[in-house]
């Protein structure tokens, strides 16, 4: 009797991912699996279960032994073995995003060995040090570079803290907390140490580099192993976030103090409300142009106001990340007394065990309240004799800063039995809430309340949360994920990239809650994703430059999702543009193979200051040297040598430069496809660049000319494929209508 059972054909390095050289694959590996198949092409695709194509070429399939032996003898087959059982891994946005979650942490093609020597300064509410995110074992000593400290805190306290050979640096700030706090005292501050007692700056590490953990959950959410994109890479924590917020005195310092320890890379996963400041009047701004004149990349979060225009962390020198979702989801079911199950989505585990009477929020309004108050859980606008011992159905309006938890804290204090939420936001945040409790979105919502107002009952049932994998089309953009045009300087694209920030699984402190793992959203947990992998690509090529890490991390994104559709955005499904994700979506494997970088340096980003207005005296402040715009040939913004490019008054014809350096193999060719912005002509001069050796640089010019003006911005893109590497390079551009042709 032939047994069947999932084999992997791994058959090396191949094409990195380009849609053209995906369906080539798969195309290649039907008509294999058609060999051993007795030429049966339905049998052949039935049997597939998976295409490889990103660090290395090969496929998953259903086989028996013999055919197993087959495909393991054609030619470019260099092995096949079974898909031997393992322990469940499962921290799911790594996993998602191609990293293997494997404790060793070995990627295809090139080893991660070298993250031992890479450091990574966090700046944020602290960390918790007994997390098992961040064991020391088998790390090797700290590395002799490294200049911080570790400040302990109070001897015998709870405050009291400990590095070790994961955690090597750890400070806290708190003077600026202090002179805007009037009145705290020391004894209002939980650990007067780098001891998180939030959470926040616990969560953010682990994901950018925690060890591996072997059962990692939320209540029993999520279960499985977990590990950080980079879990050997070395962490300093640079308390400067309290309860009341981040100062930007305490985030100066920090600053300061990270770039004299020796780090290489400073993830903050905070910023400015925006509309943002100026450059040099914002403390990430200044401290991270510093921090990337000595070597140092600076990662940051957009922001989470959902809005077009509302990016933060604006300065051509960071690493800005957009939020977007992984295919995994915490569906907590609605039972209507029919047994129709609509879908919902919360971290409540809760059991019901019968079916409770369900009504509008605004039916048990309170007397000072009207019934519209009412309807959104308001403090106190509940009466408890109307809610008692029923299931309320609340709302909450569109950009809305009521929490949804504290509503669910409202309804049981009513004495309510559960909630159900009608979010209009409907971006896909789980939470865990005080009763039995699940959200929906607006058009879900009316059903429900159209169901219950018709039948006499009008009782459901919500059913306790649980963990769903490949649930939906992903990755998408989160609705929460603050969008683009930059506000303060257009010609520079902002976001930069984007990565899982919904409902992420990571440590915790648990000094905030008696639990040592949490799920959180925002772009806050974005950051450190691209944190992580930036220190896979610095680990790899350590010489690089803050804004070759960059280059690698951008140019190798992808615009398409898991089922090769065309990235959208919550909550409305409408196609993703890169006002909304930069670049694309962050790939691990790919940015360690960037083929050709877009590189810039500290003078690039002087004449870019002159290009937007700062004279030879507010540079000389600002560099300290004897750096003069005078002496610099006139630019526009838009010339900064960046992996995207943005023109944002074209008048009628515009033309900008860029450089390209070889990081791959000599001899490499690579060849320009221009997919154009909507009524614009675009020309790529020349259309084909050989670099000669690595190293080499090559110019290009990009020609924009007006045909038919739009309105609005319109997007396209620059595709440079190579034989072992291609990367993308957004085009934005706004017409001038006013300009005359």
């Amino acid at each position: 009797m032939l047994i069947f059972q999932v084999y992997v054909v791994y058959m090396g390095k191949g094409l990195q991912g380009s849609t053209e050289n995906r369906h080539d694959m798969l195309r290649l590996h039907h008509q294999m699996l058609t060999a051993v198949h007795d030429g049966s092409m339905e049998k052949a695709e039935a049997s597939h279960v998976y295409t490889y194509s990103n660090g290395f070429q090969g496929f998953a399939a259903k086989l028996n032994k013999q055919q197993a032996m087959k495909l393991a003898n054609m030619p470019g087959v260099i092995s096949v073995f079974p898909n031997t059982k393992r322990s469940l891994h499962t921290t799911h946005s790594w996993d998602f995003m191609g990293l293997s979650v494997d404790a060793a942490a070995e990627l295809p093609e090139l080893s991660s060995k070298n993250q031992e020597n890479v450091i990574i300064g966090f700046i944020d509410t602290g960390i918790w040090p007994e997390s098992p995110s961040f064991r020391d074992h088998g790390m090797p000593p700290v590395p002799t570079r490294w200049r911080g400290q570790c400040q302990r805190g109070e001897a015998n306290s709870p405050s009291n803290f400990t590095c070790n050979r994961k955690i090597i640096g750890g400070r806290y700030y708190l003077r600026g907390y202090q002179t805007e706090e009037s009145g705290q005292s020391r004894s209002a501050i939980k650990f007067i140490s780098p001891r998180d007692s939030s959470g926040h700056g616990s969560h953010t590490a682990s994901i950018a580099a925690g060890r591996f953990v072997r059962n990692m959950n939320y209540r029993g959410l999520g279960t499985g192993g977990g590990r950080g994109g980079a879990p050997m890479a070395r962490i300093a924590a640079y308390k400067t976030c309290w309860d009341s917020g981040c100062y930007d005195a305490d985030i100066l310092a920090a600053f300061d103090d990270a770039i004299a320890d020796g780090v290489d890379i400073i993830s903050v996963s905070l910023g400015p409300d925006y509309p943002q400041g100026g450059y040099f009047t914002d403390a990430i701004s200044i401290g991270s142009f510093h921090a990337t004149s000595n070597g140092i990349l600076v990662v940051s979060s957009a922001g989470n106001a959902g809005r077009k225009g509302s990016a933060t962390n604006l300065a051509p020198w960071i690493l800005t990340v957009a939020a977007g979702t992984t295919d995994r989801s915490f569906p907590s079911y609605i039972r209507l007394a029919n047994g129709t199950l609509i879908m919902g989505e919360s971290l409540s585990t809760y059991h019901m065990h019968t079916s409770v009477r369900t009504i509008s929020a605004s039916e048990a309004n309170a007397s000072s309240f009207t019934p519209y108050q009412s309807s959104f859980c308001l403090d106190s606008s509940l009466n408890r004799t109307k809610a008692r011992g029923k299931i309320l159905i609340c709302h909450r309006a569109k950009g809305s800063s009521d929490s949804r938890v504290s509503k669910s804290m409202v309804v049981k204090e009513a004495g309510a039995l559960g909630m159900i939420l009608i979010d209009e936001m409907e971006d896909h945040v789980a939470n865990h809430f005080a009763l039995p409790a699940t959200v929906v979105g607006k058009a879900t919502g009316d059903k429900i309340l159209s169901y219950i107002s018709s039948t006499r009952c009008g009782s459901t049932m919500i059913l306790p949360a649980k963990t769903i994998l490949g649930s939906r089309d992903a990755p998408r953009v989160a609705a929460f994920s603050s969008r683009g045009p930059n506000s303060l300087t257009p010609e520079i694209l902002k976001p930069d990239i984007a990565a899982p920030g919904l409902n992420i699984l990571a440590a915790w402190s648990p000094a905030k809650e008696d639990k040592h793992f949490n799920i959180l959203s925002g772009t806050s947990m974005a950051c450190p994703h691209v944190t992580g992998i930036a220190a896979l690509v610095k680990g790899a090529y350590p010489s690089w430059s803050p804004s070759a890490i960059k280059s690698a991390i951008m140019t190798t994104a992808t615009v398409l999702g898991n089922k090769r559709n065309a990235i959208a955005t919550d909550p409305n499904g409408r196609t993703a543009t890169p006002f909304d994700f930069g670049s694309g979506f962050a790939d691990p494997i790919k940015a360690l193979n960037p083929g050709i970088i877009f590189d810039a340096h500290p003078e690039d980003y002087k004449s870019f200051l002159c290009s937007i207005g700062y004279d030879d005296h507010s540079l000389h402040l600002i560099t300290q040297d004897n750096s003069s715009c005078t002496d610099r040939a006139p630019s526009s913004a838009a010339a900064l040598n960046y992996p995207s490019i943005t023109i944002p008054n074209l008048k009628k014809s515009y033309s900008v430069t860029r450089t390209m350096t070889n990081v791959g193999f000599r001899g490499s060719a690579y060849h320009a496809f221009v997919s154009a912005p909507l009524g614009i002509n675009v020309t790529v001069t020349p259309k084909v660049l050989v670099f000669e050796n690595y190293g080499a640089k090559k110019t290009f010019t990009v020609n924009f000319h007006v045909d038919v003006p739009q309105r609005d911005h319109v997007f396209g893109s620059l595709l440079w494929h190579g034989k072992d590497a291609r990367l993308m390079m957004p085009l934005v551009v706004k017409v001038d209508t006013a300009a005359k042709a």
